[in-house]
């Protein structure tokens, strides 16, 4: 067969959100640190994520996890994290859906009723912990690296709406938070259309007039995620929230959303309205549940930190041989804008 590309993929998802592991067909890629094979992989490679992503090996809706030989002699594995617009340093979805698929594939030992590793990250070292039984990785909880504030009630003049008040936080990823109810929206399907245009443009406005770098690594700035959120409830005594994360270019984190949740879990703390040790359920716009808390504060320079531990789930769907026909016309894909949706200007 006339195949000039060919790849192992598991699928799998977390909670909803579609987060495949590349097992197979890529060799090491160049770098001191995770960090630096992301900044490769990106500058020099970057038609490998646009043929797993793009129509019709992809979807929109998707991201793949590249597994790597490790940096950090303390890990066990490396991975990154390829979405659809970027390679996001840390995403809490796409380690849960690796870990379950390097434990559930025995590449990395599965240990009942415990297993626990290290992950390196292109935001840092995450240790992991998964309750596993009969060959099954039931939950994954992990050690997220620090997620700080940069600003609380950051105000932001948005064109067609006006002034919105937002917070901008780090979990992992750059985030922009705001309340859906300050917008006249609510975390809900019916209200999708209006939450993802009205979120990219937030978020437009908020880069034009913010520019949020992290203090230990200057190249990771910039913001490709908002956040909406919905008020904190009380259900048996645990504090309960929903949420739903826009993620470029322009669709819902199927799950809670992990980096997002240690954003959120940095902001709360700020604020008061929750305590180091206190259980926090974050809900995503499908219902699903991250179980997290804070397990203790640091500081990252000059910004107060929390150290948030999240859990989730992640299943695996498939095994898949994905090729590249040599004759076929569109080797890094495409895209249609009735899926890959962006907001107006």
């Amino acid at each position: 067969m006339p195949f000039s590309r060919s790849l192992t993929v598991v699928g799998c998802h977390s909670e909803g959100e579609v987060g495949d592991v590349i097992t197979g067909g890529v060799l090491d890629v160049p770098g001191k640190t995770m960090y630096e094979k992301l900044a490769h992989i990106s500058t020099k490679y970057d038609h490998l994520r646009q043929f797993l992503l793009n129509e019709p090996r992809g979807r929109s809706s998707m991201n793949t996890n590249l597994l790597l030989p490790p940096c950090d002699p303390r890990a066990d594995a490396g991975f990154l994290i390829m979405e659809s617009e970027e390679y996001a340093p840390m995403s809490g979805s796409n380690l849960i859906c690796t870990t379950t698929v390097l434990l559930e594939t025995g590449m990395i030992p599965m240990k009942e009723p415990v297993t626990e590793l290290a992950l390196d990250t292109a935001a840092g070292l995450v240790t992991v912990t998964a309750e596993c039984e009969a060959g099954k990785c039931k939950t994954v909880e992990f050690n997220n690296v620090p997620a700080f504030v940069f600003e609380l009630d950051f105000k932001v003049q948005v064109p067609g709406i006006g002034e919105v008040s937002v917070d901008i936080a780090y979990g992992g990823m750059m985030y922009v938070l705001v309340d859906a109810a300050s917008v006249g929206l609510k975390v809900d399907n019916s209200h999708a259309r209006q939450l993802i245009e009205i979120g990219e443009r937030i978020k437009r406005a908020v880069e034009a007039s913010y520019t949020a770098v992290h203090p230990e690594n200057p190249g990771v700035k910039g913001f490709s995620v908002l956040e909406y959120t919905e008020p904190i409830k009380i259900e048996d005594g645990v504090k309960v929230a929903v949420n739903t994360v826009v993620v470029s270019p322009g669709r819902f984190d199927r799950s809670p959303c992990g980096t997002g949740t240690c954003a959120r879990l940095a902001v709360m703390h700020a604020r008061g309205e929750i305590a180091e040790g206190e259980v926090f359920k974050h809900r995503s716009i499908i219902g699903t549940e991250f179980i997290c808390h804070i397990r203790g504060t640091s500081m990252v320079g000059d910004y107060k930190a929390v150290l948030p531990t999240v859990k989730g789930r992640g299943w695996i769907t498939s095994f898949k041989q994905i090729v590249l026909d040599s004759t076929d016309p569109f080797p890094e894909g495409f895209r249609v804008g009735d899926q890959w949706h962006m907001a107006p200007n």
